[in-house]
């Protein structure tokens, strides 16, 4: 299971102070670009709730109706966080970048708007930090950006992005704000609220597109195979491995299931013991793999 939440929880503080300081700031100025800004800071609060909604629910033990557990459900609600971004956010800020540019006004107290956002990006690189400590501390000696495209920790991902998107949607804003300011052409803060629109739409489509494949299904870390073969060549009753097959079923959760020639001369019971052998071993090895179906057979 994924590890602590708390790179989540302080996500969420800061993003609800955030999310007042910039309504505020929009309510003030008029500003479109800050109000776009203030619904993604409300946006991300409500991903943050369901993701950690989403890992509360993956800790849910097996049962009659799920024998595998509910791992998947943190794939799920972070799936639903990205589609959420996409709305919520993106398709929003758009709207109001377009709204802006078609019938503009002028922005009054931009200063205010500038100081809250400094504001922002303070509270929003404190989160970021801590969130890539986080990623920095489980990713080990994996490049970082690779551990992105890789780890079936979606909550790291997720709320990586977000804090990504948060921080170069603050500086477009207030670009946007300073630019409007200086040329007295508000057109330029529409922009700005589009620029905002347009990278949390690409943000959610990448969250969208990596947590679908763990939604689906995705087979776990090849390093797991590996160790299923080494273990296996290791164990004095089986002969060869004949196929692997590994499914994430949620963060530190995996489900393998594998086809294997025992060596021949051996009785049933020295079979099962073989099996159950490989079955202490393998989870001794890999901690994460929490089921194992071993089929004895000739070929694969």
């Amino acid at each position: 299971m994924a590890g602590s939440t708390s790179h989540i929880i302080k996500s969420l503080v800061a993003n609800a102070l955030i999310a007042g300081a910039k309504g505020a700031a929009a309510v003030i100025t008029g500003s479109g670009a800050m109000l776009a800004e203030a619904i993604h800071s409300g946006a991300d609060c409500t991903n943050q709730a369901l993701l950690l909604l989403g890992v509360k629910r993956a800790q849910k033990k097996p049962d009659e109706t799920h024998p595998l557990g509910y791992g998947r459900e943190l794939y799920f609600w972070s799936f639903m966080v990205a589609m959420l971004l996409f709305t919520g956010g993106g398709v929003f800020s758009m709207y109001e970048g377009i709204h802006k540019i078609l019938a503009p006004e002028p922005i009054e107290s931009p200063l205010i708007g500038l100081g809250v956002l400094g504001f922002a990006l303070a509270l929003e690189g404190w989160a970021t930090i801590d969130n890539i400590f986080e990623l920095n501390k489980r990713r080990g000696t994996i490049p970082f950006f690779s551990y992105l495209r890789e780890t079936k920790d979606s909550d790291l991902v997720v709320v990586f992005g977000e804090n990504a998107a948060a921080t170069l949607g603050l500086i477009i804003a207030g670009i946007a704000i300073g630019v409007s300011w200086t040329t007295g052409n508000p057109v330029w803060d529409a922009i700005g609220s589009l620029g905002v629109g347009i990278v949390l739409i690409l943000v959610a489509v990448f969250l969208a597109v990596e947590v679908k494949a763990l939604l689906v299904g995705e087979a776990a870390d090849r390093t797991i195979e590996s160790a299923v073969r080494e273990v296996a060549i290791a164990n004095d009753r089986i002969a060869d491995v004949l196929r692997v097959i590994t499914i994430q079923q949620g963060p530190g959760e995996v489900m393998v299931a594998m086809k294997l020639r025992m060596k021949s001369g051996l009785s049933a019971e020295d079979v099962v013991r073989g099996l159950n052998e490989l079955e202490v071993s393998l989870k001794q090895k890999r901690t994460e793999v929490r089921w194992i179906f071993a089929e004895p057979d000739l070929e694969a």
